[in-house]
């Protein structure tokens, strides 16, 4: 599930691969149901929306279940508190790798790019 922005060029790329993107937004269950299950789940949370809010909570709940691995990339997590607290919850979801620039780890992590983490550090 990625972002409105690169979806395009996100399937492009995963079929040049030989993998077999699904680029799925569903607003309810039964039509997130994926068969067979991916290998794998990206969630890229760059376009936010409720719809998508639903179906990628969903999503990642189907793969927990069916001990699939999936990715969070936190798209300009920080900026907006809407997303980065949607990050935020996904977080406790238990996420196979994270996939973020520094300040969107930072972010995550509740802190913000204005120096806190850096003087924290010291």
């Amino acid at each position: 599930m990625t972002n409105q922005v690169v979806q395009n060029f996100t399937a492009n790329v995963l079929l040049a691969i030989g993998a077999s993107p699904a680029m799925v937004v569903a607003k309810n269950r039964k039509r997130l149901n994926l068969a067979p299950l991916p290998a794998a789940c990206w969630l890229n949370v760059g376009t936010l929306n409720d719809i998508q809010i639903e179906s990628m909570t969903l999503a990642v709940s189907a793969a927990n279940v069916a001990g699939v691995p999936w990715v969070l990339d936190p798209v300009a997590v920080g900026g907006l508190a809407y997303r980065t607290d949607f990050c935020r919850d996904l977080l406790n979801l238990k996420p196979a790798a994270i996939r973020g620039n520094a300040s969107e780890i930072m972010a995550l992590a509740g802190f913000s790019s204005s120096g806190a983490w850096r003087r924290q550090c010291r």
